[in-house]
């Protein structure tokens, strides 16, 4: 594999362990309506019409290899249709220029685009249909708002009317925010409980209870020393100060085995159905050895769906795809996963995005419908992105293609955000922010009314983005892993 010389140097040690973790589990996939064209600019920037090449460069390096934060391999964006061929000698592609790639109808087979079709990038090729121009997207520019000396995971708003945000410590902490200050008492500290030795192990995230103003509970998901490594989703609860939560109320929700230290996924977030929501990696290794993904009768490679209101573990809701099936988890809301590091839902709409971090060459942001009933198979392990995974061809029916897919000139490890519904950057409303841990680049998405997606570039921050919060107001924050939350802001 090539050694990474071409994208900003990674600047302390520790986020490059962690980057060895999460580059092993970015895939961006988007899921449209009609056929549509992603194309990526940079924000106040004029999109020509997409050129489609007529070949396809491969990523250099072993199959199944796990690619390292310093070893990222050259790679050009896939489009379909055209034939692979590996591009000039010496030929390189910018890390921080987004390759244009052709996006699949998300729920239906896949079509790929005409070769040599020439592709306006806010046209679909569906006929009849008259696509609405998207507005531009502003540059943007990120404000310092809190630091810690802990590497940082999440950050969350318990919706209790509070203002408070909620910073997740990958070593077990919890730490409260309040008025812009954060407070020296740590809200949970289950540091004793939590692995974090590994690059992508630790306490991960944390979802309020929609009743958290009047139950005072929560969930968190860690990997457990108890288990070597092994995923718990616990419930806690408040005590009478609200900035104390009590690390003994502890109940374990669910217990899934790892068979490896990376790959554990780690986002809970309730949906608007009230459901929990949890994102499973495949269990790790590289290239799912062990047939997670694709095997709906395993927890891992998934995204579950529990309902665990008003009991002591959870239930099955019963609207769920798989329930009462014989051939697969009722838990189970969506498969074909490698590793949904970050996911979330829209505020407004209900949609649900998935980034789906990728194995050697792709990274994935996934879509789902606010009217979806669940049940999508999101492909890996057979693909990866668009691609065949580790094939010429493959099957390729049945599979919810991502919306936007990135090669790894571009970053190494996607990380998912928010769309944005806040005030204070009103030119960015409706669009879905994504970043990745590597290149540090921060990506707007938008869908025209049509379907077509267009990617578009906002601000090479600097950071390694861990992750996005979002307040109760709907505006964003970036988390550096290395300890530093940034409130977001329209740049000059």
């Amino acid at each position: 594999m090539n050694t990474l010389n071409r994208t900003k140097p990674l600047r302390r040690l520790l986020p490059l362990v962690l980057l060895l973790a999460l580059s092993g589990c970015l895939g961006v996939e988007q899921q449209m309506t009609p056929p549509a064209t992603i194309t990526a600019t940079t924000a106040g920037e004029e999109t020509a019409p997409l050129r489609t090449p007529t070949a396809t460069a491969e990523a250099t390096g072993a199959a199944g290899e796990e690619t390292s934060p310093l070893q990222i391999p050259t790679a050009t964006a896939k489009v379909t249709g055209t034939s692979s061929a590996p591009t000039g000698a010496g030929e390189e592609t910018s890390p921080l220029q987004i390759p244009t790639a052709t996006a699949e109808a998300a729920g239906a087979p896949s079509a790929p685009t005409t070769a040599g079709e020439e592709t306006s990038p806010l046209r679909t090729p569906t006929a009849g249909k008259e696509t609405a121009p998207l507005h531009a997207l502003p540059r943007l520019a990120l404000i310092p708002f809190v630091q810690t000396d802990s590497p940082i995971t999440y950050l969350a708003d318990a919706s209790d009317g509070s203002g408070r945000l909620f910073l997740v410590e990958k070593a077990g902490r919890i730490r409260v925010i309040q008025d812009g200050q954060l407070l020296a008492q740590p809200f949970l500290d289950i540091s004793d409980l939590v692995q974090s030795s590994g690059a992508e192990q630790g306490l991960l995230s944390v979802a309020f209870d929609p009743q958290y103003r009047d139950n005072g509970q929560f969930y968190v998901n860690y990997t457990a020393q108890s288990s070597n490594g092994g995923t718990v989703v616990a419930r806690y609860k408040t005590t009478a100060d609200p900035n104390t939560a009590d690390p003994a109320s502890g109940q374990t929700i669910l217990e899934i085995p790892q068979p490896a230290p990376n790959h554990n996924g780690g986002q809970l977030q309730f949906g608007p159905d009230g459901y929990l929501y949890v994102g499973m990696g495949d269990g790790g290794s590289a290239g799912d050895p062990w047939g997670n993904a694709q095997n709906r009768n395993a927890l891992l490679g998934k995204l579950l769906r529990l309902d665990v209101r008003g009991q002591a573990g959870y239930a099955i809701p019963p609207q769920n795809p798989f329930a009462g099936a014989n051939d697969a988890r009722p838990e189970v809301w969506a498969y074909g996963l490698r590793n949904p590091w970050r996911f979330s839902f829209d505020r407004q709409t209900g949609d649900l995005y998935i980034a789906d971090v990728g194995q050697n060459t792709w990274e994935e942001v996934d879509f789902q419908p606010a009217d979806s009933t669940g049940g999508q198979n999101y492909g890996w392990n057979v693909m990866e992105g668009l691609a065949c995974y580790q094939a010429k061809t493959c099957d390729k029916d049945g599979k919810v293609l991502p919306v936007v897919v990135y090669g790894h000139d571009q970053g190494c490890s996607v990380t998912g955000g928010y769309v944005y519904r806040g005030q204070a950057i009103p030119d960015l409303a409706g669009a879905y922010l994504y970043s990745d841990y590597c290149s540090g680049v921060i990506w707007g998405l938008q869908r025209d009314g049509a379907g077509a997606w267009k990617s578009t570039e906002l601000l090479q921050s600097g950071a390694n983005v861990s992750s996005f919060g979002e307040d109760a107001q709907g505006e964003l924050y970036v988390l550096d892993l290395q300890g530093q939350v940034y409130r977001l802001a329209a740049g000059k």
